[in-house]
């Protein structure tokens, strides 16, 4: 692996995970709840701190963003099976003590969001507010299918064809069978390097199709997702308990934010809405699952008006019928 670009440091945390983050430091007046940006997949890593970090420093927040574990340029675990949900937990609780932070603020998108979720049913009195955006399922048990919808839905033809010429070789065909038999063996057989490869490579192949038709093409990073991570922590994902009892319970404010070309089915999404006592969802036209490639002003100004607790420059959308 290249060496990290400019700003990339690691926190070398009690649970055994050495974890890359950047920082983008407060130039306003300070506040005691730190930013911290939960990336999707599992295993797919943003690059740097989002765009608007910088209006958040403005406004006086520490900006933190971060690969998860087997993520990016964080730890990859040589027991594959250590994957799990509890461990991403555990992490983030983790990093809010190496910042000194009481509370924490959390912005999730798509599979970060239910990181969020999972994080506030365990530790809601460290979550001074969550921001759920183009969020995963907030349990996969749920759902018969395990939610989540399917990003190559719109994924064409051909774009479909060269997906599966790159599962097709002997090596990857084993590699599967094994997982399901010995997670271990498999990773013994093609390794993190190759794997990571693989999925990157699958990834810049689709990286339009969760878009809205018509919308520009996205930027591609070199900071690769992490396969096992990937994989594991989706199978984990359908075997933990149901958060939702404690959901309910956990009075933080939360805003969801949803696009209208989002993949993720809306009944998914309006669980959020449905399951937290203080939620308040915003839907957002003509943007699909990243909802900053289409709607992008609007998204900073949600994001900054709730972070201050000011009204929202968007009507809350109420019903639990998806928008026509």
């Amino acid at each position: 692996a290249p060496p990290p670009p400019a700003g990339v440091r690691f926190w070398d945390l009690p649970t055994g995970s050495r974890i890359a983050y950047v920082h983008a430091a407060a130039s306003g007046t300070p506040r005691s709840t730190p930013v911290l940006f939960l990336h999707g997949g599992p295993g797919t890593p943003g690059e740097g701190v989002p765009a608007v970090g910088a209006l958040l420093t403005a406004d006086g927040f520490e900006v933190y963003a971060y690969d998860q574990l087997g993520a990016g340029r964080s730890t990859r675990l040589a027991d594959v099976t250590g994957y799990t949900v509890a461990r991403q937990v555990a992490d983030l609780d983790a990093i809010r003590v190496e910042l000194g932070a009481e509370r924490v603020v959390l912005v999730g998108q798509s599979w970060g969001g239910s990181l969020a979720a999972q994080y506030l049913a365990a530790h809601p009195q460290h979550v001074a507010r969550v921001v759920f955006t183009s969020p995963g399922p907030i349990w996969a048990g749920a759902y018969p299918d395990g939610g989540g919808g399917d990003p190559w839905a719109r994924m064409p033809a051909e774009q479909r064809r060269q997906r599966d010429e790159l599962f097709a070789s002997p090596r990857v065909v084993a590699q599967a069978v094994l997982q399901g038999v010995n997670p271990n063996a498999a990773h013994a057989l093609v390794g993190d390097d190759e794997a990571d490869a693989l999925i990157h490579a699958v990834a810049v192949l689709g990286k339009d199709t969760a878009r809205c038709p018509g919308s520009a093409p996205a930027e591609v990073h070199d900071n690769h997702q992490g396969f096992y991570v990937n994989q594991l922590t989706v199978e984990d994902f359908a075997r933990i308990p149901d958060p939702r009892p404690a959901l309910r319970q956990a009075r933080v404010p939360a805003l969801i934010m949803r696009g209208e070309c989002d993949f993720v089915p809306w009944e998914e999404t309006y669980e959020y809405r449905r399951t937290l006592p203080q939620a308040t969802l915003v839907y957002l036209p003509h943007t699909g699952h990243d909802i900053t490639s289409g709607q992008r002003e609007a998204y900073d100004a949600l994001l900054r008006a709730f972070l201050r607790d000011e009204p929202l420059p968007l009507p809350a959308y109420t019903s639990a019928r998806p928008p026509s």
